[in-house]
């Protein structure tokens, strides 16, 4: 198999596992959540402090200024 046939295979594979997660993620009722530091996006390597759901993974929303300061205090 050439090097090009299997790149394209691992992104096609990539690409059906995020729809995956993103179907699992919109199902999701964000029941559970919590401060942490994240990666907003896959390609950034600098966290941010953000609600996560903890039963998903996916960022539901920003936390106040007093919220951050709790979490770098615990």
């Amino acid at each position: 198999m050439s090097i090009f046939r299997k790149i394209t295979n691992l992104f096609a594979k990539k690409q059906k596992i995020e729809k995956e997660i993103a179907d699992l993620q919109k199902s999701c009722k964000h029941t559970n959540k919590s401060v942490k530091a994240v990666r907003e996006h896959v390609d950034s390597s600098i966290p941010v402090i953000r609600w996560v759901c903890d039963d998903c993974l996916r960022i539901v929303g920003y936390p106040t200024p007093q919220e951050e300061e709790k979490y770098f205090n615990e």
